[in-house]
């Protein structure tokens, strides 16, 4: 029987460099912690060699992309309460 293809390690793999891409396109964090979703779950099936159904596979993509987003934003998220400030303008 072949294997479908979200129980393939490289497919996830694949998931998450495109995602990894559109993050350099789009920046903003988003995308980022869908890449290291996808990526956490090519290291999980390669690993483990698990044989997962497709609702199993996207609650575990969820649950590593909203962990990933979580700490993304705790990490990359200004000071509570700070504001920047520009001061320069690029025409002058």
């Amino acid at each position: 029987m072949m294997p479908t293809l979200w129980t393939l390690w490289w497919v996830w793999l694949a998931l998450a460099l495109i995602l990894g891409s559109l993050e350099i396109l789009a920046p903003g964090y988003v995308f980022l912690g869908f890449a290291v979703g996808a990526l956490a779950m090519a290291l999980m099936l390669g690993k483990l060699g698990l044989s997962l159904t497709l609702p199993v596979s996207i609650l575990i993509f969820a649950f590593f992309s909203l962990s990933a987003w979580l700490v993304l934003r705790r990490i990359f998220a200004s000071p509570k309460g700070q504001v920047k400030i520009i001061k320069d303008d690029i025409n002058d």
